[in-house]
């Protein structure tokens, strides 16, 4: 039995934890078969994917299968864990939560060889799968030769279940530990390393920047992203490129010489194989030294047992809450929705509640566990509680406990997944065997370390899950979660598709984008080519690096940032603020950062101001008047006056009269002459380089066929990118489909104060609209009711009946979202832009990073940047007439966001720029649960607005 647990810590410890189990030899299961809980967790191990749930059921494995099943132990420890040894074993069972298609999945669990799967999974679409069963079938064969001698067996293990390339470290460990036992183990073992095409194609992207024609190099990157073999590759480059692969050209002397460029020592990686940079983010969160030194062991060198320390010590610490809840974050996001559940049915049919863990792993789980929890006993890392025949004791209240624990409901503003402290109370008067219970033990006792919190909005009310959902068991269309399950391969992350497709035919909700892990022992992913803020291996807190995600799955061109001394607090009217805490002076928002208060720039109006202050109150920056004279600053944002330019910093000789969006960039032909010059408006964020406003592009580049981003011209045709249209010489009226609405100019006002053609111009520039026709006023910025000139405005009717609406700063009418209002760290976004080559950081960068947090088609993202320097972020729904539940996703989509920000979780704060977020306030709609006010009239030409927000994406909302 311990020698069992040894392999299995040595297995987690260097965490290869997604592949160890899932291929767990499945002839072991049926020494459990007369012991139903112990077989069905065998069996379980076969399908686990994620970290915490193969954690989770490791832990609790002997309490499935008791040390007396001396068979079942003796196979679990003289088997292969990662691959299937015996000729009856299938070795792909490990692989099938690979493949892409559901049918593929099902026919792979079923399969029992290759063959069996290969009319259902094509190779050209299932690289991963096929790719994971090649390196199966090649460990299987090579850790054979290591017979009884299990230290060398582990090692070899490790070489073929990494999903990277192997290090120089486990190949040198392989050697020392099986060279006096098997000649042949390591010869196999060298053949795989020297001549299986361990990394990825996508790695050599660099050679293709080598070829001399522009067509060739897109062709190239194309091929090496779609294309697995190399006898696909070289084939489509000799068509595509027109050329033989010639050694003394320098594209094919690159692939055919040194394919993979020299690795450094591994001691001067930047990363490590052992390194979760997502979770060493949260270790600064921890609340005692102890918790925080774990933690950061755990996140740089997974070659200790401190997890398991960790788990006793801090997993279930009242006090570590925030360092607990980050790493759940990092581990498994909360997200909306949860369906297609078997056992924790009362979950199911929730579009608009969320949870960190609605799968089918997790569903088997709770089965599990009350089937554990009826021998009568509840063990826990740090204490074991007695319990009644909860078969006979409240069985629904505690199928409701596994379930949450597994299923793992999350609220918004907390993100904690713990019940709530009085249902604890309850079910252990009622259930709890006080005869067994340890002296001093009482249910209000146990209940206040496992659940000390009773706040329905920070712990899960189990009422809520003891009948099916209200919504019942329709189908729910309304709203849809694309991305959960999640439909893509592991090293990929999966998007909201709202850009649509050339083939509508074969068109997905969802894109699969090429992702990195934040560090090899990581879970979490980012995107290809995104900018990431990441914690020094070495440095003290608060010293950063900023790193982009290359071509290679890897982190890489890592810069370090100027450290930020979070030990130096603010001293805010006597009493000492800590860094990165939030507080109000007056109406203010304020933050501490380093020692620095930053606070917004809202004009407060004070409970003991005169009667004339409050007359000559406006909300308005330094009080200006209510005139609408605007003018253009040198950040690319409209300011409704000069009075306000000036009060928000800028000197005369930086702003000019006029609205930004009206002025002719390129009338004075910046650009060189074989360039074009195409408008490019943008407000920056940074101001330590200059915000052009356009671009210069090349008049003949080439454009990625592959790339869909629709763009609509001027003559009402649409392109599948920017770049063709430019190409066709054409003008760009918008991003999207070209929208029959759109056809002809009726100018409408955005929120930010800029005058539109269309609305469809205002929504690809990721701004809503706030009135038909130009901008001719500026709405009110305070609370504060004052005598705007509003009142002239007709507004819309709202999008929804009976809807609470919001006002969004500066605006004139309401509109049906939900609203967040972000303070931000200039100082962050200058060092951002300068790390970058001093591009500056835009609205529209940060916009577009934000939508890739909402998880459902039927809401989006659009901001602005307020006239006193807020950053305005809107999530509504994108129908002409959304739902209630339409309206309540965006509003929790808002919340999850909001609560991202605030507790600065590294699933958002780790991107580039949103680390410079420093709060967030939000306002949210609502539907009156009496049902509001009749429907409005139709606004003639204005009912399509809100529908247009879909433009990009004209399919998915009616999915």
């Amino acid at each position: 039995m311990r020698v069992c647990f040894q392999i299995i810590s040595f297995f987690l410890v260097v965490n290869f934890y997604c592949q160890p189990l899932r291929a767990q030899d499945p002839s072991c299961c049926h020494h459990a078969a007369e012991f139903s809980p112990c077989k069905e967790a065998c069996d379980q191990l076969a399908t686990i994917k994620s970290e915490s749930r193969l954690k989770h059921l490791l832990q609790r494995l002997p309490g499935y299968c008791p040390e007396s099943m001396n068979e079942l132990w003796m196979c679990i420890n003289s088997t292969l864990p990662g691959v299937s040894r015996k000729s009856d074993g299938w070795v792909g069972l490990g692989c099938c939560e690979l493949a892409i298609s559901a049918e593929c999945r099902r026919e792979c669990r079923q399969a029992s060889s290759k063959n069996d799967i290969t009319k259902v999974c094509k190779k050209v679409t299932e690289n991963s799968l096929y790719s994971c069963i090649t390196k199966n079938e090649m460990g299987s064969t090579c850790c054979s030769y290591a017979g009884r001698h299990t230290t060398c067996r582990e090692y070899c293990q490790a070489i073929f279940r990494t999903d990277s390339t192997p290090t120089v470290s486990q190949i040198n460990a392989v050697k020392e530990y099986c060279q006096s036992h098997s000649a042949q183990l390591l010869s196999c073992v060298s053949n795989f390393t020297k001549s299986y095409p361990i990394r990825s194609p996508i790695d050599s992207l660099y050679c293709c920047d080598r070829a001399e024609a522009t067509h060739c190099q897109v062709a190239c990157r194309r091929i090496l992203r779609t294309m697995s073999t190399e006898h696909e590759i070289m084939e489509g480059l000799i068509e595509e490129c027109g050329s033989q692969p010639l050694p003394q050209e320098p594209m094919w002397q690159c692939f055919l010489g040194s394919a993979q460029p020299p690795s450094p020592p591994e001691e001067e990686t930047p990363h490590p194989a052992k390194m979760d940079c997502a979770k060493l983010h949260c270790c600064s969160k921890a609340n005692t030294s102890v918790c925080r030194d774990m933690c950061q062991r755990i996140s740089t060198n997974w070659g200790s047992q401190t997890w398991q320390d960790f788990d006793q010590l801090c997993e279930y610490n009242p006090v570590e809450t925030e360092l607990i809840n980050c790493l759940a974050d990092v581990r498994e996001p909360c997200q909306l929705g949860c369906k297609d559940l078997t056992y924790c049915t009362n979950f199911n049919n929730r579009p608009t509640e969320l949870f960190r863990s609605c799968n089918v792993q997790s569903d088997q789980g709770a089965m599990n566990d009350i089937k554990l929890w009826s021998n009568g006993t509840i063990k826990m890392p740090f204490m074991n509680i007695p319990v009644l025949d909860i078969r006979k004791c409240l069985p629904d209240m505690w199928k409701a406990v596994a379930c949450s624990l597994q299923i793992k409901p999350c609220h918004s503003k907390s993100r904690g997944s713990v019940i709530c402290k009085s249902d604890c109370v309850d079910i252990l008067t009622q259930c709890g065997d006080r005869k067994r219970f340890h002296e001093g033990q009482t249910p209000e006792r146990i209940c206040e370390l496992l659940s000390p919190i009773d706040d329905p909005e920070r712990c899960i009310p189990l009422h809520r899950y003891l009948t099916p959902s209200s919504l019942g068991n329709k189908i729910i269309e309304e709203v849809i979660h694309p991305c959960n399950p999640n439909p893509c391969p592991t090293n990929h992350l999966c998007q909201v598709n709202r850009r649509g497709c050339l083939d509508e035919l074969n068109c997905q909700p969802y894109i699969c984008v090429p992702g990195c892990k934040l560090g090899e022992a990581s879970e979490f992913l980012v995107q290809q080519d995104a900018r990431i803020q990441v914690p020094t291996r070495t440095g003290p807190a608060g010293c950063y690096e900023v790193c982009s995600c290359g071509p290679s799955g890897r982190l890489e061109n890592c810069v370090e940032m100027p450290c930020v001394d979070t030990n130096k607090p603010c001293i805010v009217g006597g009493q000492r603020k800590s860094h990165g805490t939030s507080f109000t002076i007056e109406c203010h928002t304020c933050s501490c950062f380093a020692g620095d208060t930053i606070c917004s720039t809202r004009e407060c109006l004070s409970f003991d101001s005169t009667d004339e202050d409050r007359r000559h109150f406006t909300g308005l920056p330094c009080s200006c008047p209510y005139r609408f004279v605007p003018v253009c600053a040198s950040n690319g944002r409209t300011y409704p006056s000069a009075c306000v330019a000036r009060c928000m910093g800028f000197k005369d000789h930086q702003f000019f009269f006029g609205l930004c969006g009206h002025i002719n960039v390129c009338a004075n032909k910046p650009c060189p002459r074989n360039q074009r010059c195409i408008p490019k408006p943008r407000v920056c964020l940074s101001d330590v380089s200059d915000c052009p406003q356009y671009e210069c592009v090349g008049r003949l580049s080439a454009c990625d066929k592959n790339s869909v981003e629709p763009a609509c011209d001027t003559d009402g045709l649409v392109h599948p990118t920017l770049c063709h249209l430019h190409q066709a010489g054409k003008t760009l009226a918008y991003m999207g489909h070209c929208q029959d609405a759109c056809r002809k100019p009726q100018q409408v006002c955005g929120h930010n104060g800029e005058t539109y053609n269309t609305v469809c111009d205002a929504f690809s520039d990721r701004v809503a609209v706030d009135y038909e026709g130009p901008c001719h006023t500026v709405g009110a910025v305070s609370d504060v009711p004052s005598d705007c000139a509003c009142n002239v405005i007709p507004c819309p009717p709202l999008s929804t009946p009976g809807c609470q609406p919001v006002t969004p700063p500066g605006a004139c009418c309401p509109i049906c979202a939900s609203m967040l209002q972000i303070l931000w760290n200039k100082e962050q976004m200058n060092t951002f832009s300068k790390l970058n080559k001093n591009q500056p950081v835009t609205v529209h960068d940060v916009l577009q990073i934000l939508r890739l947090h909402v998880s459902v088609p039927q809401c989006d993202v659009f901001g602005y940047l307020s006239i006193n320097h807020e950053l305005v972020v809107l999530i509504a729904p994108v129908d002409q007439q959304p739902t209630p539940l339409q309206i309540e996703a965006c509003s929790k989509e808002a919340e999850k966001i909001d609560s991202l920000i605030n507790y600065a979780s590294p699933t958002l704060v780790s991107h580039v720029p949103l680390s410079a977020f420093l709060i967030s306030e939000i306002k949210t709609s609502s539907i009156h649960s009496s049902g509001g006010c009749p429907p409005s009239p139709p606004h003639p030409g204005f009912s399509f607005l809100l529908g247009l927000l879909i433009a990009a994406a004209p399919v998915f909302h009616q999915l």
